[in-house]
């Protein structure tokens, strides 16, 4: 491991991330009003193809599949809660989503909290995900994909060092209409280059 990247810690068999600002963290029943609440929210609705949920059992059956997959091995899920170090404050959430093994691949998706939007969490957050995923986890490539109209999303995207790689037509099914998408993806090559630029 590389001298200033830290080991995911485990606490009470419960893994966590750490930034600057940040932790990461596995998720529990607990969360589910403030997850409920980030996903009832039409700020950020406006991107998401699961739509606003009718009831918070909704929310509690996505919740409670999420947290399942935390136990399953070989494990292919990665679902965490971001909150701020010292308050303990729900930022939002944050994923990997790992491919075929042979593949050496995964997805990446995440939700801010408008009140935690253009403060840079979502870059940070993103950018511990990605050396979690290439760092712990071994992998080659790590892909996201964003409304083409996402210009936030987009933003961070870049900004974590993920090169657009092409568009996907009217892929993404978002309030009853079918929505264009960018494809992003970042190599293990790429995210070493970039935290050697930063060191």
């Amino acid at each position: 491991m590389e001298p200033g990247r830290s080991k995911p810690a485990a606490n009470k068999g419960s893994m966590k991330l750490r930034t600057k600002r940040l932790k990461l963290e596995e998720l529990s029943l607990n969360d589910l009003d403030t997850i409920h609440h980030l996903h009832s929210l039409v700020q950020t609705d406006e991107f998401n193809t699961l739509g606003i949920p009718e009831t918070i059992q909704v929310t509690e059956l996505l919740l409670t599949h999420w947290i399942a997959q935390q136990k399953t091995t070989p494990r292919v899920s990665y679902v965490f809660a971001i909150k701020l170090i010292g308050t303990n404050q729900f930022v939002g959430l944050i994923a990997l989503i790992l491919g075929k093994p042979k593949y050496k691949i995964a997805q990446v998706w995440y939700k801010i909290h408008p009140d935690y939007w253009r403060q840079g969490n979502a870059t940070e957050a993103l950018t511990k995900l990605l050396e979690f995923g290439f760092v712990h986890l071994g992998l080659h490539r790590i892909e996201a994909g964003s409304a083409i109209e996402n210009t936030a999303s987009i933003k961070v995207l870049e900004k974590v060092g993920m090169t657009r790689e092409g568009i996907k037509r009217k892929i993404l099914p978002i309030r009853e209409k079918w929505v264009d998408n960018y494809f992003y993806s970042i190599l293990e090559t790429d995210f070493e280059q970039n935290i050697a630029n930063l060191t």
